[in-house]
């Protein structure tokens, strides 16, 4: 006699299936894809913008006027997130800074770093090394109930880091990164000519660590 098939198990009604998120990842690059008349036809629907630096203010605002989702954003090391048309230059209209900040949004904590370590004195959107230590110990007070993305501009120590000066890792982001633990690390600042690797999986935090540079769409 044959057995019977099994039966699947009945589901409680209050049983909720897991919630993923999609995420659009944006850095250092005006992506073609992305700025275009059609856009957003031929893209994944998805749940965030994650924006990790040196994207121009027009191109942050042509964004929020596309999409209806929160769109989250760093400075990078280049100060060209302002926008100026004829009354200042002002932040971009439409979009959430992250720097300094834990933002929630899209059901995530998202906490967030602009800048890159200092490698000209006179440089904008840089920062010392007493400026990443206090800053980002600023930021893991308040991040103390825990964060599940953390958005920067510059990389951590490791395999993302630049072979040059200015594209070093920030030892503060590692710190962070230990004390917090997110389980996305996501940055730009680093672009295609190093021929770096797109993410890696830090051994030390358990972070997902993807560099963001031009346009990438991720599942969480």
């Amino acid at each position: 006699m044959t057995d019977p098939a099994p039966q699947p198990s009945p589901i409680r009604p209050d049983a909720s299936p897991p919630l993923g998120k999609r995420l659009m990842l944006l850095a250092d690059y005006v992506h073609p894809f992305v700025y275009r008349e059609g856009f957003p036809q031929g893209a994944p629907p998805v749940d965030a913008v994650l924006a990790a630096g040196d994207l121009p203010g027009y191109y942050l605002e042509f964004l929020a006027s596309k999409l209806t989702v929160p769109i989250v954003y760093v400075h990078g090391n280049h100060a060209n997130e302002y926008v100026n048309e004829g009354d200042g230059r002002i932040p971009p209209r439409g979009v959430i800074p992250a720097h300094g900040r834990v933002v929630e949004e899209a059901g995530l904590r998202i906490a967030g770093w602009g800048g890159a370590p200092r490698y000209r004195r006179d440089g904008q959107g840089q920062y010392s090394e007493f400026e990443a230590w206090r800053g980002l110990g600023l930021l893991a007070l308040r991040a103390r109930r825990g964060v599940d993305v953390l958005l920067t501009h510059a990389p951590p120590l490791g395999p993302h880091a630049g072979t040059d000066f200015a594209h070093r890792g920030c030892r503060e982001i590692t710190r962070f990164m230990n004390r917090r633990r997110p389980g996305l690390v996501v940055h730009g600042h680093i672009h295609e000519y190093e021929g770096k690797k797109l993410e890696y999986q830090d051994e030390t935090s358990g972070a997902r660590v993807i560099n963001a540079y031009g346009y990438r769409v991720i599942e969480v």
